[in-house]
């Protein structure tokens, strides 16, 4: 069965809890579990990490070469940090759409520019939970 990795950064295993006027009341066990309905109607088996780490999220991207078809990634704030993150997107042949709930371009400054997106097939904003499914699209139906 071909996969589908969801890749969560820091701070979002508080998804539901933190800030809901900006990032609502889905938690992130709601968001894997219907992106996993989805990803089966494709006939995809949807593996799920999240983490507050950098260098764990690094290894996870590191191991998805040659074994899954897609990354669905919301580095959180990684986005505006993370050369390594960057270095590691781009040292795979696997294609990863970069989500964010929040419409980052509405928020503070710092958040306006992605490291991240120049190494990315595509990036989805301000969509909420929503994202997650147009990107595991995007990838399902390539």
């Amino acid at each position: 069965m071909e996969r589908l990795l969801l890749l969560n950064g820091p701070n979002l295993n508080m998804l539901g809890k933190r800030e809901p006027g900006i990032y609502g009341v889905t938690s992130l066990q709601d968001i894997e579990r219907n992106l996993s309905k989805l990803t089966k109607t494709y006939n995809y088996q949807l593996d799920s990490f999240q983490s507050n780490h950098e260098g764990e999220l690094i290894d996870k991207i590191q191991e998805a070469d040659g074994s899954y078809q897609g990354i669905i990634f919301n580095p959180g704030a990684f986005t505006h940090t993370s050369v390594a993150i960057r270095d590691a997107i781009s040292s795979i042949t696997v294609p990863v759409i970069e989500v964010h709930i929040s419409n980052v371009h509405k928020r503070e400054s710092f958040r306006h520019t992605s490291l991240l997106a120049p190494v990315c097939k595509g990036q989805i904003v301000g969509l909420g939970p929503k994202g997650y499914q147009l990107a595991a699209i995007a990838l399902l139906e390539e």
